[in-house]
């Protein structure tokens, strides 16, 4: 194991600011919550299914960056055609705690950002 090390939050380079580059994206929260809540390994097609608006293409980019990062687990079944199925580690299911928590925060405050926005636009429009 490498030693922990803090880095700049500032540097584009920075680990650090990769890794929450990458937990920070709307695919990569959706799909750590969606496999957290299930509980359970969920195929491709199931999370494709729960996760609206994603394309095929940017599913497979997020499972395995997020396989990479060692947040989940895949497992192929030898059947014909192989069947994939996808779960969080212990680490991905600590990531969901906080995920959980922004989410929280971000439906209990969506009503005022609304209220905040249209009158921001209502300013501007003057």
């Amino acid at each position: 194991m490498t030693a922990r090390r803090r880095g700049d939050l500032f540097d584009p380079e920075c680990p650090t600011r990769q890794l929450l580059d990458r937990v920070g994206s709307k695919w990569t929260a959706m799909c750590v919550l969606v496999l957290d809540e299930t509980g359970t390994e969920l195929r491709f097609s199931e999370l494709k299914r729960q996760m609206s608006g994603i394309s095929q293409k940017v599913l497979t980019e997020t499972l395995r960056a997020l396989e990479r990062d060692g947040l989940l687990t895949r497992r192929v079944e030898p059947t014909s055609p192989p069947r994939v199925h996808y779960g969080l580690t212990a680490r991905g299911q600590s990531l969901a705690a906080p995920l959980r928590q922004l989410r929280w925060w971000a439906e209990e405050n969506m009503p005022g950002v609304d209220d905040h926005r249209r009158l921001y636009d209502r300013k501007r429009a003057r």
